[in-house]
């Protein structure tokens, strides 16, 4: 008796590691990232008249205007690899620039407390009272009269239907399809004085299918 249940329990112990022994068949490996390394990165420079601004202490950069009325962030995105990232040589990546800097009425601006790329949509502060001069004014309020323009390069169009499912995708400013992406943004002596936060958003393999990653950047700029 005692050797037939010894026998069932080796019989036993022996169905179970078959069932939970690693399998001998090569598994492919799926990486939740689209770069070599398993996280994507990228650089940016600030440049004014086609020379590199250096960070200050702080990490903020000084530009000091001299008439040529944009700045630039030029950058340098990692080159993704795997399925899906590149479609007949083409990458799927996209780099999106937004500020906290508006302009209206040609001459008066305005600053916008966000912190991150389309933050002013994103954070709810559509309703927030803005100080422009001797009034207060709220982003909707300016759409619905004058459309401010933002020096990333767009305007927000008035009507604009900021309940609609593809309001985010109109508006901002983008640099699809490339590792190195190039932004201008509007320059003027009515900015001297001023602090820019300039948000950018890099999405790593937008094609819909496969890993993707997505990197936030921002930048303190300061007109002098």
């Amino acid at each position: 008796m005692k050797d037939s249940t010894k026998s069932l329990l080796l019989f036993l112990a022996l169905i179970l590691s078959l069932i939970f022994a690693p399998s001998c068949t090569k598994q492919d490996t799926i990486s939740n990232s689209p770069c070599p390394d398993g996280d994507c990165n990228s650089t940016f420079q600030v440049v004014y008249k086609g020379q590199p601004i250096n960070p200050n202490p702080d990490g903020s950069y000084d530009v000091e205007f001299d008439g040529l009325g944009y700045f630039q962030i030029v950058g340098n995105n990692e080159h993704m690899s795997g399925d899906y990232v590149e479609i007949n040589g083409v990458p799927q990546i996209d780099t999106k620039y937004d500020t906290d800097y508006f302009i209206v009425f040609d001459s008066l601006s305005f600053s916008v407390p966000m912190y991150s790329y389309l933050g002013w949509f994103n954070d709810n502060t559509l309703n927030t009272p803005i100080p422009i001069g001797n009034y207060s004014y709220t982003i909707t309020n300016l759409i619905a009269s004058h459309p401010p323009y933002n020096i990333a390069g767009y305007q927000i169009p008035m009507h604009f239907c900021t309940t609609c499912p593809y309001a985010e995708s109109i508006i901002g400013t983008h640099s699809r399809y490339n590792y190195n992406p190039t932004q201008n943004f509007t320059l003027d002596n009515e900015m001297i004085g001023d602090n820019i936060n300039v948000f950018i958003q890099v999405d790593y393999n937008n094609s819909g299918f496969g890993a993707t990653q997505t990197k936030n950047y921002t930048f303190q700029i300061n007109i002098i």
